[in-house]
């Protein structure tokens, strides 16, 4: 454990904890206003992010939003055909679509559009998320060209011919997954510790302007899925904001969770199951758990 980490006794709980779910985890749970107090496992390994990389994906759109660059604005026809798949939102639609960038962007927040997602991409462009990354320090978090460089690199370790065949093969487990697979070199990648640090830049207004980092809480915020983080904090007073990540046996969701007291807490927690089976609601669940289990240890510390 770093230096950051409060102590070995907390590690080992929430080890036992991930063991226990069947996964491997790496967590980050810091203090939003105080993040030297920092609960960490694994958290400066590089991990396959999933579709986590919609937030970073977010802040440089905001970024160029802000510097005049683009227009939240401005109309997007997407067409039928040549769409990124995804199992929400536009991917499954089968009629020509045309909506605002900006509302393009809430749906690749919210239901984590993956059609959505890649027209923003294309727009906002590969080398300004990368100034993004280098403009904040995220040195370790690479975008390799987001879902579209993720699926194409599945579709060329497995050798099959469509997505959906990709995605089966990996999930049999039965079949020894390809070499590679979950090899963040070659993907959307980023450690725990760095999407801490973006999500805490979000939260005091530094990652953008205090009105782009608004809207991206805002958006954070409209996420539907309660089965993961916010399953660790099922309370009316408690606030959680987050954005989930799921690639085969990878879960993943970070975010930040507001307690009634004022007390603010950023958490990265990234999960790598043992099993691909496509439903394991223990390793969703301890991504949630182990993030409560965090909080609780440094609130005790406070």
């Amino acid at each position: 454990m770093n230096a950051t980490a409060p102590g070995r006794g907390i590690e080992g709980a929430l080890r036992a904890m991930f063991d226990d779910a069947g996964v491997h985890g790496r967590l980050h749970v810091a203090e939003l206003h105080r993040p030297a107090a920092a609960v960490v496992v694994d958290a400066d390994e590089a991990v396959l992010m999933g579709s986590v990389y919609k937030v970073p994906l977010t802040v440089a759109y905001c970024r160029q939003v802000d510097a005049g660059v683009l227009d939240p604005r401005q109309r997007v026809t997407l067409p039928p055909g040549g769409r990124l798949p995804g199992p929400t939102g536009i991917s499954q639609l089968r009629d020509e679509v045309s909506m605002s960038l900006r509302d393009l962007v809430v749906m690749m927040m919210s239901i984590s559009d993956n059609a959505a997602a890649d027209a923003v991409l294309h727009h906002v462009g590969a080398e300004a998320v990368d100034d993004t990354f280098r403009a904040l320090g995220l040195l370790r978090t690479h975008l390799n060209d987001g879902a579209a460089g993720t699926l194409a690199r599945l579709l060329k370790v497995t050798g099959a011919e469509s997505v959906d065949a990709a995605m089966a093969r990996i999930a049999d487990n039965d079949q020894e997954v390809p070499p590679g697979t979950y090899d963040p070199a070659w993907v959307a990648s980023t450690t725990p510790a760095e999407m801490g640090r973006l999500l805490r830049a979000i939260w005091t207004d530094t990652a953008a302007s205090p009105d782009s980092c608004a809207f991206i809480r805002r958006t954070m915020g409209l996420q539907p899925w309660q089965h993961r983080l916010a399953a660790g904090f099922p309370y009316d007073d408690v606030a959680v904001y987050g954005k989930t990540g799921t690639f085969g046996v990878m879960r993943h969701e970070v975010g930040v969770v507001e307690l009634a007291g004022g007390r603010a807490y950023t958490a990265a927690v990234f999960t790598q199951a043992a099993r691909a089976d496509r439903r394991l609601p223990r390793a969703d669940a301890v991504i949630g758990a182990s993030a409560r289990r965090a909080v609780e240890y440094l609130r005790g510390r406070e």
